[in-house]
Parts: C-alpha cells; structure tokens; sequence
C-alpha cells in the first residue's frame, strides 16, 4: 500500500468538500433507505478485502449522500462550532501518530501536550491554578466525571467510601439543580447510581436561570451530602445561573458546587461577557466542550476540578501492568477510558493558533451575529422573539402557534440554506438557533434570516 497516495486522495477529497460545503444544502435531501442501499447493507459481509484507495473512494462517495454541513457557517441546529483547519490538521496527525494517550509510559508527547494544554485552559477560563484536568469526549462525560468526583468527596465527608464499598447503605446524596439544567447533568446523576429521580428541581426565572431565594429555600430543607449543580449558558435561551450567588448559599451548608459550562463557559474570556460568569471560580469543579466555542474536532471535552484527591480517587485505575513513571501527567487517573484518542493535541494546536484574543473574537462575533439574527427576525409582524439574547442562542415563535411554528421549521430545514432545530420553552413550541461556529459572517447571519422569513411567509 502506497501510503503517501492514500493520503493524498484524502486531502483531495477533504479540499472538495471543503469547496462545496458552503454553497450546497446545509442539510442533505437523501433519505435513509437510500444510503442503506449505498453503504450496502443488504449485502453479506465482504469476503474478500478490496485496495484502499478503491475503499476509500467508494466511502467518500456513499458517506457524501448523507453529510450535514455542520462544520459550515449556516449551520445552527445545535451547540456545535466548526472544526478550525489548525484544529483539523492536528486531529489528523493525531490520527497518524496513533498514541495511546492513558499513561505517559505509553506516550509521552500525549501526556505532556495534556499538561500543558490543561494549564492553559485553567489560566484561560479564571479557574484555580491547583485544578485538576482530564479531557473526555464531550460535555456529558466531563459532567460525568465531576459529578463522580463530588459523590466521593461528599460521601468521604460522612465518612462512607463510595469506590470501595458502593451505594448500598451509603447516605443519601441531595441532588440539587435548577429546573432547566442540561439533560446531561440528569444522565450522570443516572449512570452514577445516585438517580434521577431524586434530584431536587429549583425553580427558575423567566430566561432559565435558578432562582437563589429558591436554592436557599431547598439547601435549607437539606441535610446530608449534597452536590448543587449550576448552568453557565442554558442550552435554549444563553442564561447563566447566579453563580457568586449559588457558591456562596452553598458553601454555607457545605455542599459542592458543580458547573455546567459547556459553552457558555468561554465567556470568561470575553471583557463583554465575562460580567455573566461572575464567581465562577468558586465552583468546585466545572465542565465544558472543546468541540464548541474551542472550535476543535470531535471528541473533546474538558472537566476540571478544584480537589484533585477526590477527582483521582474517583476515576484512578490501577492494576500491576499499567506503569506509573512518576515523569509525568497520567490520563488514567483523571478519565474513566484506558483506551482514549489523544485529544490534547488539537486543543493544544487550537489554543497556540489562536491564543486568548482569537478565542475572544471568536466568542464575541457570534454573540453579535445571534443578536444580528434576533434584529433581523425581530422586525417581521408574525415573529417573537422569546428570550433576552446575551450570548449566542435565539428563540423564536411565529405566529404565537405551536404548530405554525413547527411548520416553519420544516420549511427552513427543507430549503437548506441553513439548519435551525425546534425546541419546547415553558410550554411553548420554538425555533432554537445555536451561533457557535468560527467560519459564520454577518453574511451568513442574513442569507439564514432571509430563508427563514421566506418560511415564515
């Protein structure tokens, strides 16, 4: 196999789609029987193997049918941000180099680049300098593994060691959240063992955020281990949790403090913004994703922690084969995988390529152009605007009706020029559009904005 060849097919084809992704469909026409029939699926298993680059030529071809311009400017479904080229050329040598990142004996380079991108990420967003760092393959997984570091240190303050010997018996832990917090924060708490049916909802104000005489009120009906869970960013309207708030209601009854910040966290690079994520180094351990306003590829996601003891003794793996140096950053003691892509290099490469004023810009310009789509929508009599725009997130509602609004929907994710999703806010049917992606221009914005006013109409 002439692997020089191989991978100059692969820059062909990546450069291709490259050129054709920002003036095509956002969101592909073909249905899912056709790319079954594509891929082959009602074929038996290949007996024989076929020559790489016939493989693949045939997978860029099939895999064409079905792609989402997600990594394009107009697209605005999800929280997702567009891979930076500097991004996507470090995940490709990622790729080449192939390191096991879990231990520094199986490779050094990835351990250390992980070091050293932690560190910078701790002086980036303001957090303690003492934190601890792992990188997951996104926010779910790092809120997973903060809230697996709080079980154990509040736990371990009663006197009861969770790894050794399990919940049964264990005190109950008090789940304390706001009533619009991420669903992820829900699926930890369910793969923790601690349920999610327990967990103590506080109300929240109109925008999401959690209301702090309603957090007083339930940590005052508390008694035990509890771990208090705040937003910065909600994933519908933008808003962030009172956090000095929180923190400081919380620290009077001894509960930990965990923030969900899986993109609105990067404000805290932002003069602008950084008002909206006041005291958020007084969490005790915060979680966010590389994979958005970081702009790297898939997977990466960061937790952090301000007790490393708890943090380790909750993900440490240990067995005699697995070879402790002492020389360096060992993954494994951070992040539940063995087996684990080395993710620090993209975001090592992401952060030295743009430094803290081009993760600024980055966050600055989207916040813009969200408010830009909000104006531009805005000024149509059969449109509403639902929620105050002080980050990167509009919600829109057309005709004040469930299902004109679902309708217009379908009809922008029909047109393709762009891709919104549909959301539910306080009863409400909505349009959800997520700026996220370091490519979108004010262009972008209106060419979008024009499309949905056609679907409005």
């Amino acid at each position: 196999m002439n692997l020089a060849g191989l991978l100059g097919q692969v820059v062909d084809l990546a450069s291709n789609y490259y050129e054709r992704r920002d003036s095509g469909r956002v969101f592909p026409e073909t249905s899912a029987e056709q790319l079954r029939r594509a891929f082959g699926a009602a074929m038996s298993a290949p007996e024989h193997g076929q020559d790489a680059e016939t493989v693949i030529a045939d997978l860029a071809r099939c895999a064409g049918l079905g792609l989402v311009a997600q990594t394009g400017p107009r697209y605005f479904g999800f929280v997702i941000g567009g891979s930076l080229p500097v991004a996507t050329a470090a995940d490709w040598l990622t790729s080449i180099w192939d390191q096991n990142s879990a231990l520094y004996a199986t490779s050094p380079a990835a351990s250390v680049v992980e070091e050293v991108a932690g560190a910078w990420l701790l002086e980036l967003l303001g957090l303690p300098r003492h934190s601890s760092i792992g990188f997951v393959t996104g926010g779910s997984m790092a809120n997973f593994v903060a809230l697996a570091a709080a079980r154990h240190h509040v736990l371990q303050q009663v006197g009861w060691d969770v790894e050794l010997d399990g919940l049964h018996g264990a005190p109950q832990v008090n789940l304390v959240m706001g009533e619009e917090a991420h669903v992820s924060v829900l699926t930890a708490f369910r793969m923790l063992g601690l349920g999610m049916r327990t967990a103590k909802h506080v109300p929240a104000d109109g925008q999401g955020r959690m209301i702090p005489s309603e957090l007083v009120k339930t940590l005052n009906g508390c008694s035990g281990p509890t771990i208090v869970c705040a937003q910065a960013g909600n994933i519908n309207t933008g808003a962030f949790d009172p956090l000095s708030v929180i923190a400081e209601a919380a620290r009077e009854t001894g509960a930990w403090v965990h923030l969900d910040g899986a993109f609105g966290l990067w404000a805290r690079l932002s003069d602008k913004l950084r008002h909206l994520v006041e005291g958020v180094e007084l969490a005790d351990s915060w979680a966010t994703d590389g994979h958005k306003w970081l702009n790297v590829p898939y997977d990466c996601g960061v937790v952090a922690c301000a007790h490393p003891e708890s943090h380790r003794a909750a993900m440490n793996t240990s067995a005699a084969y697995l070879v402790r140096s002492g020389e360096g950053y060992d993954a494994s003691d951070w992040v539940p995988e063995l087996s684990r892509r080395a993710r620090g290099f993209t975001v090592y490469a992401a952060l030295k390529h743009l430094g803290r004023s081009g993760i600024c810009q980055i966050v600055e310009r989207c916040c813009a152009l969200a408010s830009h789509m909000a104006e531009l929508l805005g000024k149509h009599p059969a449109v509403e605007i639902l929620n105050q725009v002080v980050l990167n997130q509009v919600l829109v509602r057309f005709n004040k009706s469930d299902e004109y609004t679902r309708e217009v929907i379908a009809r922008v994710q029909q047109d393709g020029a762009c891709w919104v999703g549909g959301t539910r806010w306080h009863g409400m049917e909505a349009m959800r559009i997520s700026v996220s992606n370091w490519s979108t221009t004010e262009m972008d914005i209106e060419l979008s904005a024009q499309a949905i006013r056609r679907a409005v109409q």
